[in-house]
């Protein structure tokens, strides 16, 4: 069984028939996989967009502990979205989902739970699904961004209003009476689908765990400002070349089961990163 077909021809079937979401052209977005263990914490899915512009040059720069002096930062860079096209059609966002875990996660004490009174546990997943659609904006612009009462933009757009308005709209989808065959897959878990269909594959991409993500680019000419103070190290940027352009050759069907191999995160520790308008706010302070 194809997962990432499924939930594909899902999604096609929830914007045809939520009006809240019939702007969404599935033919912009791309549904692929990913690892995800169901005995560990992380997302069950997420809404990646492509159609970011360029950031503002910035760079990262790093204080002393005790003086908070700047000591060093990096060279000069701006941040960029990767193309992704399949056939002549670029992508403009991408939801992916963790497999097996998004199989196997259930209404039981979660924070939508309390929308769904005396529903089934596989909801949540429809619930997911209609979440990540959530996320794309009308303007095709960027992860859609929610506001209050009063019309200011809220800090965290997973709050209440975010599950209500979500919850909402499942309801709306269910209260369309779709074909059950379209969303019957939602009602198993992971290795239920898996003893019934002898395996679980999707769409992922040949870089495996790698996938399309913004990546870094130096400026070839690099400017200069305040930060440039005597004492003050620059180091150059150590990254490896990034892959800027995905087309359907770098698509390919993956096999999953429960035994996901584990990953390594790298995180960085002590830094932040300055764009253009804060290093000018720090110099003019």
């Amino acid at each position: 069984m194809n997962y990432t077909d499924r939930l594909a021809e899902l999604m096609r079937d929830i914007v045809s028939r939520v009006p809240a979401l019939s702007f969404i052209d599935m033919n912009d977005v791309l549904v692929f996989a990913r690892a995800g263990r169901s005995n560990a914490e992380g997302a069950f899915a997420t809404c990646h967009c492509l159609s970011l512009p360029a950031s503002e040059p910035g760079y990262y720069f790093w204080r002393d502990r005790s003086t908070h002096t700047l000591t060093r930062r990096s060279e000069w860079f701006v941040t960029k979205s990767p193309e992704v096209t399949i056939g002549s059609r670029p992508i403009k966002y991408m939801i992916s989902f963790a497999l097996p875990r998004f199989c196997d996660q259930s209404l039981t004490r979660s924070r939508k739970e309390k929308w769904y009174p005396g529903a089934d546990p596989w909801v949540a997943k429809l619930d997911t699904v209609v979440h990540e659609l959530y996320h794309i904006d009308p303007e095709l612009a960027g992860i859609r961004r929610i506001k209050n009462e009063a019309g200011a933009y809220l800090v965290n757009c997973h709050g209440r209003q975010f599950l209500q308005t979500v919850a909402g709209m499942v309801h709306t989808y269910l209260e369309s009476r779709p074909s059950r065959d379209v969303y019957d897959f939602l009602r198993h878990d992971f290795d239920g689908l898996h003893a019934r269909h002898g395996g679980i594959s999707g769409t992922s991409f040949r870089r495996f765990p790698s996938f399309p993500q913004r990546y870094i680019e130096r400026l070839a000419e690099q400017p200069r400002s305040d930060a440039d103070a005597p004492g003050v190290k620059v180091e150059p940027l150590d990254m490896a070349s990034p892959v800027t352009c995905y087309t359907e050759a770098d698509l390919y069907v993956r096999d999953y089961t429960n035994r996901v191999p584990r990953g390594l995160v790298r995180k960085g520790r002590f830094r932040g990163v300055a764009s253009v308008e804060a290093a000018r706010a720090e110099v003019a302070g």
